[in-house]
């Protein structure tokens, strides 16, 4: 059993209530131990897998948000900042699911969040499990 945190930036409660619930669901179900830590936006949810990476706590983690895009600028550079810290962590050996949704309207969201439809809170716990699993069999 190894233990996994979930970091979720919860602007977007109901959406995230959804992507949570997928991501717990598809980490206990691999008999997987879970808790979950909230931060304030999509782009603190690096930092925040950095710093309790560091403390060895947990063997890997599922980053889950929404960013919806609006009028302004801010929706690229939030969705492309999230994405790239989480990448760099995971090309230093962190096991890291990417769950946050990027996407254009809250409808698209809905979808994709939704455990009994696109479950890509359980897709991004999914993906975290694999890397995990790598880093046991390269250990």
């Amino acid at each position: 059993m190894a233990r996994f945190l979930i970091v979720e930036a919860r602007f977007y409660e109901h959406l995230n209530d959804m992507l949570v619930a997928g991501a717990r669901n598809a980490l206990e179900a691999a008999g997987h131990a879970v808790e979950v830590l909230t931060v304030p936006g999509a782009l603190e949810i690096p930092g925040a897998i950095s710093l309790a990476a560091e403390s060895d706590q947990f063997d890997g983690f599922v980053a889950i948000g929404v960013v919806i895009r609006g009028e302004t600028y801010h929706f690229e550079i939030v969705a492309g900042e999230s994405a790239r810290g989480i990448m760099a962590l995971t090309m230093d050996g962190i096991a890291i699911g990417n769950g946050i949704l990027t996407v254009e309207d809250e409808q698209q969201a809905l979808v994709r969040a939704d455990p009994q439809q696109k479950d890509k809170g359980g897709e991004a716990a999914k993906a975290a499990i694999a890397l995990f699993d790598l880093q046991q069999k390269f250990a």
